[in-house]
């Protein structure tokens, strides 16, 4: 196996000897960054377990969580749209009309991947793990198992990945597709992994064992039944494919294999970048101290309020041998001046300074992050111009942020490019005019720089907006009906493929034009 050479004792091929050093070393760097305790003290602040191993000693331990509100509303701010990635034909080639048919089949596998797999909910995970332990990875494989609704078996499949179970060749550079090497682990069932070895001809799959999970802080956890699989994928040299292995400790899982794809199926997103280091910053790091100081302030307000808050009795012991609290009880007095026998003492007034200090960290806090008290819905507007300024001046603190996301998501659908051109092979898709046909997936492979995708939020007032420039523009006689239903979204106009190809048969005279393909593939 040319182009395995991370070791030097270990240029042949990969076995389980030499994946796990190289996972050791990941592992090495990740704790000289201190990255398993960062994420464990993030996650625990955001959940809301913000007191844990902190002795009180009788202190009340109070916690008011503005960091998941803060969190909660950056994450909806950048993936509150819906997105929507479009293929298109570049213009540039001759033969880039004949394009569009096989660019509007690649659409509606995107849409039916997106539905799949929940894209939705999967890129708002997505960003909120990024957000609190300052990277998220996608990771997507071919799920030979999956139902498709199809005579076909298996599909793409993507799934969100921890950032301490991601470990990169070269950790200096976060770029992913510039990396010798990438190591993804994960915790079985030793059992399942026994079973999977051997059934991949492993022999020696009996010296699977179970082992502890580095990455596990909490010994809480139960991982004593479980041991670690690691996924290698590296760049061949010659072939540029990207070839994966499997293994544990001690033994192979499946053997080599060549994925075909030429990009690494992952997807890397940091919320902040640091220089020199393929781990980011996280948004939680910074604020935590912010909430430790609003929760000890809490926290001796609570203790001084529950000591001094209520009031107290004064009397004369030497008139009063006890002290009766009952209601209505009589009190004796051995003679003398009863006004002089006892007194209340007020309790004392905390000064209101601290609950306004409280409000200003916590507002302060929020408003750093564009998480105004307008745009949580803490105040309202006064006018229309009012809600528009405060709505942009509320995403500027995320804009930066917002792009990597797209970017990820760009990056994610080139990969289910590949995946379609590896795997797909001929499938039966919807025609020009609404009939079957046959569609080699294979042929995408010829054209790989012919199609450009293209990503932005697609809502519903954008939609309707389009709709009706595009009605103004027939209305007008700018446009034609056959250019008005191509651009026309689908779901609007029953049967609108079956116009189109009307309309097309029409202006060539009745014939019917078909791309063709030359001896190398390319569309003429």
């Amino acid at each position: 196996m040319k182009g395995f050479d991370f070791l030097p004792q270990h240029r042949n091929a990969p076995d389980p000897k030499g994946v796990w050093e190289l996972y050791e070393k990941a592992l090495s760097f990740n704790s000289s960054i201190k990255l398993n305790e960062t994420v464990r003290v993030n996650e625990n602040f955001y959940i809301g377990k913000q007191w844990e191993g902190v002795e009180s000693k009788g202190l009340p331990t109070p916690q008011f969580n503005f960091l998941k509100r803060v969190v909660g509303f950056i994450v909806a701010t950048i993936t509150t749209d819906n997105v929507h990635v479009n293929a298109s034909p570049l213009s540039a080639p001759p033969y880039s009309d004949a394009l569009s048919m096989p660019a509007r089949i690649v659409n509606d596998e995107f849409e039916a991947l997106a539905e799949q797999n929940r894209l939705t909910s999967l890129l708002r995970e997505f960003a909120r793990n990024a957000a609190v332990d300052g990277d998220s990875c996608l990771y997507t494989y071919w799920d030979e198992n999956l139902e498709n609704g199809s005579d076909f078996r298996g599909g793409i499949k993507t799934e969100v990945v921890e950032n301490t179970r991601v470990f990169f060749g070269n950790p200096n550079d976060r770029n992913v597709e510039s990396q010798p090497y990438i190591i993804i682990s994960s915790r079985d069932m030793v059992p399942n992994l026994r079973r999977r070895a051997k059934e991949n001809g492993f022999k020696d799959f009996s010296a699977i064992a179970p082992d502890e999970d580095e990455r596990s802080i909490d010994a809480a956890k139960r991982t004593d039944d479980k041991a670690t699989l690691l996924l290698l994928l590296w760049r061949d040299r010659e072939s540029g494919h990207i070839f994966a292995y499997e293994c544990c400790k001690n033994c192979p899982v499946s053997p080599v294999r060549d994925t075909g794809l030429s990009r690494y199926p992952i997807c890397w997103l940091n919320w902040d970048y640091i220089q020199d280091c393929y781990h980011g910053q996280a948004m939680i790091t910074g604020l935590i101290p912010n909430q430790i100081f609003v929760n000890k302030i809490w926290a001796l307000s609570m203790l001084s309020f529950m000591k001094t808050a209520y009031p107290k009795y004064i009397y004369d012991k030497t008139r009063i041998k006890n002290w009766d609290n009952r209601v209505g009880s009589a009190i004796g007095v051995n003679g003398g001046d009863v006004n002089s026998v006892a007194k209340v003492m007020d309790p004392a007034v905390i000064s209101p300074q601290i609950s306004q200090f409280i409000s200003l960290a916590v507002e302060q806090t929020e408003r750093s992050l564009g998480a105004t008290s307008v745009a949580l819905g803490d105040t309202r507007p006064d006018n229309t111009s009012a809600i528009i300024a405060l709505q942009r001046a509320a995403t500027t603190p995320t804009e930066l942020t917002k792009q990597n996301l797209y970017r990820c998501v760009e990056e994610l659908f080139r990969i289910y490019l590949e995946f379609m051109g590896e795997y797909y092979g001929i499938r039966t898709v919807d025609g020009e005019g609404g009939e079957l046909m046959d569609f080699d997936f294979a042929s995408l492979k010829n054209h790989p720089m012919l199609l450009k995708l293209d990503v932005g939020a697609s809502s519903y007032y954008s939609e309707i907006a389009s709709l009706q420039t595009l009605d103004k523009l027939l209305e007008g006689g700018h446009i034609s009906a056959l250019q008005y239903l191509e651009r026309i979204p689908d779901g609007y106009i029953p049967g609108r493929r079956a116009l189109i190809a009307e309309l097309q048969s029409a202006e060539s005279g009745g014939e019917e034009v078909l791309p063709e393909e030359d001896e190398l593939g390319h569309f003429v």
